[in-house]
């Protein structure tokens, strides 16, 4: 651990990824059916939501802790490549092997193919030993992030909730679907962050920028979150809390990749409000992480020099003054 993270006082931070995956990213010139496709440019990487979160704030200046299940030999190699990081890993031997995901880029036309499978099963005396880790972590923030693995119980992310309510943590919760709907149906938390088109999931009928401002505040007031954060692509992101909307416009960059933008805008977040920036600071800071994950190719997420300069830019444009906290943690290493 560097003295740089020793120096700057900052809240621990808890990140969970239930399904976790080793992410392979590569090239090919064309991508046809039936025909091999050759790849070049293969990259491994540990992924999943919750994985990403924790190695978005390890390269920002923080340092979290990660729990999260690995199985078989997808699974050592997951926490092998985990120990090139500082996170502080708590791995739960899971009985079925980690999944690989896997995303092309095609070069002929510059598309790029994101191939997903469906998370390992997690087993209930698992799930039991997660519930025991969280018992026993010291945290301030903790991060719920991604889907939840095959045959979880629903409420899956209410227990692990429920605990961190017991310890006065805040709950910062990324995932979508069902898993998204059911737990803001059974529980509160302190910042939900869904694109918009998870947005439009939820609520069942398609968005623009004004009205999932809408929606967004409607969860508000409904006292699911405190604080509803929702990235739009192209049209930026949004904040909604009681007292009222924030926007932040996309930046200008060059889009080489889609992957990891939102954990990369979840994870800097989270690093800024640790460091008890202000709300709509940290905001900004995450949409810069946002915007400079896509600059990245394949599975790479933000680096910090593009956080930065992003960040120093948006500061800028809204003739405020940059937070040196932010700053300083986020310093690129020597």
């Amino acid at each position: 651990m560097s003295s740089q993270k020793q120096s700057i006082p900052m809240k621990n931070i808890l990140s969970i990824s239930l399904s976790p995956a080793i992410d392979v990213s590569c090239d090919a010139r064309d991508v046809r059916p039936t025909r091999k496709i050759r790849t070049f440019n293969q990259c491994y990487q540990p992924g999943g939501c919750g994985v990403n979160v924790a190695r978005v704030i390890d390269g920002l200046g923080g340092s979290p802790d990660l729990l999260y299940l690995a199985g078989g030999a997808t699974g050592a190699l997951l926490t092998d490549n985990l120990k090139q990081t500082s996170v502080r890993l708590h791995a739960i031997a899971a009985s079925g092997p980690t999944r690989i995901s896997y995303t092309v880029h095609e070069l002929q036309l510059g598309q790029e193919y994101r191939f997903v499978p469906e998370s390992t099963e997690i087993t209930e005396s698992e799930f039991q030993e997660v519930l025991k880790l969280v018992e026993q972590l010291d945290f301030e923030y903790i991060v719920l992030s991604g889907s939840l693995p095959k045959d979880a119980r629903k409420d899956s992310y209410v227990q692990i909730i429920r605990i961190a309510e017991a310890k006065g943590a805040f709950v910062i919760l990324d995932s979508s679907g069902k898993a998204l709907d059911d737990t803001l149906n059974e529980a509160s938390v302190f910042l939900v962050k869904p694109s918009i088109g998870e947005l439009e999931q939820l609520v069942g009928r398609s968005l623009d920028r004004d009205t999932a401002g809408d929606e967004a505040m409607a969860i508000v007031k409904r006292g699911n979150a405190k604080l509803v954060v929702v990235s739009m692509g192209a049209d930026g992101a949004l904040l909604a809390q009681n007292s009222g909307i924030t926007f932040a416009p996309a930046h200008n960059v060059l889009m080489r990749s889609a992957v990891g933008a939102g954990d990369s805008f979840v994870g800097a977040m989270t690093l800024a409000l640790s460091l008890d920036c202000a709300i709509e600071e940290a905001f900004h800071f995450g949409a810069a992480a946002g915007s400079a994950a896509v600059m990245t190719p394949g599975t790479q997420l933000c680096r910090q020099e593009d956080v930065l300069k992003l960040y120093r830019q948006s500061v800028a444009d809204r003739g405020s003054v940059a937070d040196e906290k932010l700053l300083h943690a986020a310093q690129p290493n020597d």
